[in-house]
């Protein structure tokens, strides 16, 4: 999105939320992965390039966490039932496998990808994910999420009971082999060696672009 596009998007934003009651916020999800937040008193672009955003590091370097309900602290010791956050994604990279405590639920709001161990056959299950697709994962069990794209993407995740400063919220392999979990941590590792986020594909490009243009139009007519 270019300069003048921005600009545009976040005025049509900031022109919603101009009437909204104190404390309440519109946030608009791109689908070139950008994040635009406004309410009453302004707007402005949620992303790491931001450091007022409040941004949190997302298990990996270059992965970002923006939480709605609960915070990185969120634990059954401290619970607020769930976390409920944006997650924003660097262009085609895939976080480190690991598994949750908790029951996750991941929207996709871009071209995405999830590798998830299935026990039963012993084997990893690769599933590319449209924009739009939301992937509901069991506790516990091996995962990695993926970003197709060339764009950074934007996802919703809902954690039941852990918040990413719990030892319980992001499992890894090495983690795993430390608290004496070597099933898991084996299931883990045949995540890694199959962890790649994929391509988009030709129709999907189209698709992509023809998402862009719709948005410029909406933004456009506010």
């Amino acid at each position: 999105m270019s300069k003048r596009g921005a600009l545009r998007a976040l005025r049509a934003l900031e022109r919603l939320a101009a009437g909204l009651p104190d404390g309440a916020e519109l946030y608009r999800l791109r689908p070139d992965g950008r994040v635009l937040r406004a309410d009453r008193t302004g707007g402005r672009e949620l992303g790491p390039q931001d450091p007022d955003s409040g941004l949190l590091r997302f298990i990996d370097d270059r992965q970002w966490a923006h939480y709605f309900i609960g915070d990185a602290a969120t634990s059954p010791e401290r619970p607020s039932n769930a976390t409920y956050k944006l997650g924003l994604v660097a262009p085609h990279s895939a976080f480190t496998p690991h598994a949750h405590g908790g029951e996750h639920l991941v929207l996709a709001l871009g071209p995405a990808s999830c590798g998830l161990y299935d026990a039963r056959r012993r084997r990893v299950v690769e599933v590319r994910l449209a924009p739009g697709t939301l992937v509901r994962i069991p506790e516990l069990m091996p995962h990695s999420f993926g970003n197709r794209g060339g764009d950074r993407l934007a996802i919703l995740a809902a954690n039941t009971g852990y918040g990413i400063d719990h030892e319980d919220y992001a499992i890894t392999a090495e983690a795993a082999e430390r608290r004496g979990e070597p099933e898991l941590a084996a299931a883990l590792r045949e995540v890694t060696a199959a962890r790649h986020p994929g391509t988009v594909t030709f129709r999907e490009r189209v698709a992509h672009r023809l998402r862009l243009a719709a948005a410029a139009l909406e933004e456009g007519g506010r």
